[in-house]
């Protein structure tokens, strides 16, 4: 596959221009352990078979606040490819998209230390619902004015880069540059879907034998909405345990907890706290996300790999 696809699709979304305001696509605190949600560009790069769910409940007490449940698989295919399969079910308001992508990473080592620049496809469905029956509308008369949407299939591509050495990590990424039918629940109406741009990065700072510092950002721009970025702090004591913050710029603050239960198997949760006046309607948000690797212990202590 040619390099230039994946470089056409990244340009054609960055230089879109359209107006108007969008709705961001989930959320997520634990961006650091959902990376292929992310990036399509990560699929595979850890060198194991990696499966996550996620589940985010956000703005406890708020009628009609986003639910969203992630699922992820991924795995490398010979020495310099990768394939994935992520499916996503969120939930906002009388709206319900279920997100189902296949994707796909090549490789390409860039020096002698082993660098990596990874180029990402990733392509699905999503299927929309809107039931206006439910929630609350500032005019009651959308509920007969709007017809129910039951499953309608919507087509979507995106395409990442990612680039990682053994302890950093940047990429950059669009989920779908498809300008398909979307939930505003600002209108509480259909509207165009936006383009998202995607900005994260990360470093590991080996602070002693058993203390690492795990600087990370993630940057999402969707066209004709604000900037939103988020910036982490996280402390990994030896290997196990990892206990950090989260600041999302003008929304919110989250602490952040990590166990490596097992070589295998790691979990994590973390409780966001509005930072705007939406504090005094809603108890936070919770987030809680468990991965499984199937690596073998020659593998674990050969290639240790912290994002």
């Amino acid at each position: 596959m040619k390099l230039s696809l994946y470089i056409t699709i990244l340009i054609v979304a960055l230089i879109g221009t359209t107006e108007g305001f969008a709705q961001q696509d989930p959320q997520y605190t634990h961006y650091n352990y959902n990376t292929m949600t992310v990036n399509s560009a990560y699929t595979g790069s850890r060198g194991n078979l990696a499966i996550i769910s996620l589940y985010r409940n956000q703005w406890v007490g708020v009628e009609g606040a986003p639910k969203t449940i992630t699922f992820g698989i991924d795995s490398p295919i010979g020495k310099y490819d990768g394939a994935g399969l992520s499916i996503v079910q969120d939930e906002i308001g009388p709206s319900s998209e279920t997100y189902i992508d296949g994707n796909y990473a090549h490789q390409i080592v860039v020096n002698r230390k082993g660098d990596k620049l990874a180029f990402g496809l990733k392509a699905g469905v999503r299927f929309l619902s809107i039931d206006w029956s439910k929630g609350l509308y500032r005019d009651e008369g959308d509920v007969f004015l709007n017809e129910n949407i039951n499953g309608k299939l919507l087509p979507s591509i995106g395409a990442g880069a990612f680039y990682y050495t053994r302890n950093a990590y940047i990429g950059l990424s669009t989920p779908n540059i498809l300008t398909n039918t979307h939930y505003d629940e600002i209108q509480e109406a259909e509207s165009v879907e936006r383009i998202h741009i995607f900005l994260i990065g990360g470093y590991v700072f080996d602070l002693n034998p058993f203390l690492k510092f795990k600087p990370s950002f993630f940057v999402k721009h969707v066209v004709g909405a604000p900037l939103s970025a988020d910036v982490s702090a996280n402390f990994l004591m030896n290997e196990k345990l990892t206990l950090g913050v989260n600041y999302r710029w003008d929304d919110s603050v989250s602490a952040l907890f990590g166990l490596q239960i097992t070589p295998q198997l790691n979990m994590g949760y973390a409780y966001d706290f509005s930072t705007t006046q939406l504090t005094a309607y809603n108890s936070g948000t919770h987030e809680i996300f468990l991965r499984f690797m199937l690596k073998s212990r020659d593998r674990i202590i050969k290639s240790p790999r912290f994002f």
